[in-house]
Protein backbone atom coordinates (compact mmCIF):
# COMPACT_ATOMS: atom_id res chain seq x y z
CA UNK A 1 0.00 0.00 0.00
CA UNK A 2 1.25 3.48 -0.84
CA UNK A 3 -0.15 6.44 1.05
CA UNK A 4 -0.22 9.72 -0.84
CA UNK A 5 -2.52 12.64 -1.50
CA UNK A 6 -3.18 13.44 2.14
CA UNK A 7 -1.34 15.89 4.34
CA UNK A 8 2.41 15.25 4.23
CA UNK A 9 2.78 14.75 7.96
CA UNK A 10 -0.31 12.58 8.17
CA UNK A 11 0.92 10.31 5.35
CA UNK A 12 4.16 9.61 7.16
CA UNK A 13 2.50 9.14 10.55
CA UNK A 14 0.03 6.63 9.09
CA UNK A 15 2.79 4.81 7.18
CA UNK A 16 4.99 4.63 10.28
CA UNK A 17 2.08 3.28 12.36
CA UNK A 18 1.24 0.64 9.75
CA UNK A 19 4.89 -0.42 9.48
CA UNK A 20 4.98 -0.88 13.26
CA UNK A 21 2.04 -3.25 12.75
CA UNK A 22 4.35 -5.18 10.34
CA UNK A 23 2.38 -4.09 7.27
CA UNK A 24 4.09 -3.29 3.98
CA UNK A 25 3.21 0.37 3.65
CA UNK A 26 5.07 3.27 2.08
CA UNK A 27 4.41 6.98 1.86
CA UNK A 28 4.97 9.63 -0.75
CA UNK A 29 4.60 12.94 1.05
CA UNK A 30 4.77 16.11 -1.01
CA UNK A 31 5.64 19.77 -1.06
CA UNK A 32 8.25 19.92 1.73
CA UNK A 33 11.81 18.92 0.86
CA UNK A 34 12.47 17.46 4.31
CA UNK A 35 9.20 15.54 4.53
CA UNK A 36 10.84 12.09 4.67
CA UNK A 37 12.73 12.89 7.87
CA UNK A 38 11.55 10.75 10.75
CA UNK A 39 10.15 7.94 8.61
CA UNK A 40 12.83 7.16 6.03
CA UNK A 41 12.05 3.43 6.15
CA UNK A 42 8.50 4.16 4.96
CA UNK A 43 9.24 7.07 2.60
CA UNK A 44 9.64 6.39 -1.13
CA UNK A 45 10.50 10.02 -1.82
CA UNK A 46 9.12 13.52 -1.86
CA UNK A 47 8.22 15.75 -4.80
CA UNK A 48 8.56 19.36 -3.70
CA UNK A 49 8.29 22.95 -4.84
CA UNK A 50 11.19 25.40 -4.72
CA UNK A 51 10.14 29.04 -4.89
CA UNK A 52 13.71 30.36 -4.59
CA UNK A 53 14.44 30.97 -8.29
CA UNK A 54 11.13 32.81 -8.72
CA UNK A 55 11.71 34.94 -5.64
CA UNK A 56 15.20 35.82 -6.89
CA UNK A 57 13.73 36.87 -10.25
CA UNK A 58 11.22 39.25 -8.65
CA UNK A 59 13.67 40.63 -6.09
CA UNK A 60 16.22 41.41 -8.82
CA UNK A 61 13.51 43.08 -10.91
CA UNK A 62 12.44 45.19 -7.93
CA UNK A 63 16.02 46.16 -7.04
CA UNK A 64 16.58 47.29 -10.63
CA UNK A 65 13.34 49.28 -10.67
CA UNK A 66 11.90 46.98 -13.36
CA UNK A 67 9.33 45.11 -11.28
CA UNK A 68 6.11 44.31 -13.10
CA UNK A 69 3.32 41.97 -12.22
CA UNK A 70 3.64 38.80 -14.27
CA UNK A 71 2.72 35.15 -14.18
CA UNK A 72 5.68 32.84 -14.61
CA UNK A 73 5.44 29.17 -15.48
CA UNK A 74 8.56 27.86 -13.80
CA UNK A 75 9.33 24.23 -14.35
CA UNK A 76 12.16 21.90 -13.51
CA UNK A 77 15.76 22.34 -14.51
CA UNK A 78 16.01 19.05 -16.39
CA UNK A 79 19.80 19.00 -16.06
CA UNK A 80 19.38 18.86 -12.26
CA UNK A 81 15.84 18.96 -10.89
CA UNK A 82 17.18 19.36 -7.36
CA UNK A 83 19.32 22.43 -8.09
CA UNK A 84 18.00 24.99 -5.57
CA UNK A 85 19.19 27.90 -7.72
CA UNK A 86 17.54 26.89 -11.00
CA UNK A 87 14.74 24.34 -10.54
CA UNK A 88 11.22 25.24 -9.39
CA UNK A 89 10.43 21.62 -8.54
CA UNK A 90 12.41 18.63 -7.40
CA UNK A 91 12.26 15.11 -6.08
CA UNK A 92 14.30 13.61 -3.26
CA UNK A 93 14.37 9.85 -2.93
CA UNK A 94 13.42 8.36 0.42
CA UNK A 95 15.10 5.53 2.23
CA UNK A 96 12.44 3.03 1.16
CA UNK A 97 13.02 3.55 -2.58
CA UNK A 98 14.97 0.59 -3.94
CA UNK A 99 18.06 1.05 -6.13
CA UNK A 100 16.18 -0.58 -9.02
CA UNK A 101 13.22 1.78 -8.64
CA UNK A 102 15.61 4.74 -8.31
CA UNK A 103 17.32 3.77 -11.59
CA UNK A 104 13.95 3.51 -13.33
CA UNK A 105 12.88 6.85 -11.88
CA UNK A 106 16.13 8.49 -13.02
CA UNK A 107 15.51 7.20 -16.55
CA UNK A 108 11.91 8.43 -16.46
CA UNK A 109 13.00 11.91 -15.32
CA UNK A 110 15.67 12.03 -18.05
CA UNK A 111 13.10 10.98 -20.65
CA UNK A 112 10.64 13.62 -19.47
CA UNK A 113 13.36 16.22 -19.77
CA UNK A 114 14.47 15.28 -23.27
CA UNK A 115 10.92 14.84 -24.57
CA UNK A 116 11.11 11.08 -25.12
CA UNK A 117 8.18 10.69 -22.72
CA UNK A 118 5.10 12.84 -23.29
CA UNK A 119 2.50 12.25 -20.59
CA UNK A 120 -0.13 14.33 -22.33
CA UNK A 121 -0.03 13.03 -25.90
CA UNK A 122 -3.23 12.08 -27.69
CA UNK A 123 -5.43 10.45 -28.24
CA UNK A 124 -6.76 11.30 -24.77
CA UNK A 125 -10.34 11.68 -23.60
CA UNK A 126 -11.98 13.21 -20.59
CA UNK A 127 -13.80 10.93 -18.14
CA UNK A 128 -17.10 11.55 -19.90
CA UNK A 129 -15.63 10.49 -23.28
CA UNK A 130 -15.31 14.00 -24.71
CA UNK A 131 -12.01 14.35 -26.65
CA UNK A 132 -9.15 16.19 -24.92
CA UNK A 133 -6.34 15.59 -27.46
CA UNK A 134 -6.42 14.20 -30.97
CA UNK A 135 -4.10 11.33 -31.92
CA UNK A 136 -0.50 12.58 -31.89
CA UNK A 137 -1.39 15.98 -30.40
CA UNK A 138 0.72 17.06 -27.41
CA UNK A 139 -0.98 19.25 -24.82
CA UNK A 140 0.39 22.68 -24.05
CA UNK A 141 0.93 23.71 -20.44
CA UNK A 142 -2.11 25.97 -20.75
CA UNK A 143 -4.32 23.09 -21.99
CA UNK A 144 -3.26 20.97 -19.03
CA UNK A 145 -3.72 23.81 -16.54
CA UNK A 146 -7.26 24.49 -17.79
CA UNK A 147 -8.46 20.89 -18.29
CA UNK A 148 -12.24 20.81 -17.99
CA UNK A 149 -12.29 17.54 -16.07
CA UNK A 150 -10.16 14.52 -15.23
CA UNK A 151 -9.02 12.25 -18.02
CA UNK A 152 -10.39 8.77 -18.70
CA UNK A 153 -8.54 6.35 -16.44
CA UNK A 154 -7.96 8.88 -13.63
CA UNK A 155 -9.60 8.10 -10.30
CA UNK A 156 -11.80 10.73 -8.71
CA UNK A 157 -14.73 12.95 -9.45
CA UNK A 158 -14.32 15.49 -12.23
CA UNK A 159 -17.09 17.66 -10.91
CA UNK A 160 -18.12 18.54 -7.40
CA UNK A 161 -21.14 16.67 -6.12
CA UNK A 162 -24.19 18.85 -5.52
Amino acid sequence: MVISGIDTTEALVVARQKRQEKKQVWAIPYDYKGACEGAMDACLGVPYFNWGPTYVHFIKEAMEGKFKQEWLWNGPDWKDINNPDTSAVGFLAGGALSKTAQASLDTFIKDLGNGTVQLFKGPLEYQDGKPFLKAGEVATDKQIWYMEQLLKGMAGESKAKK
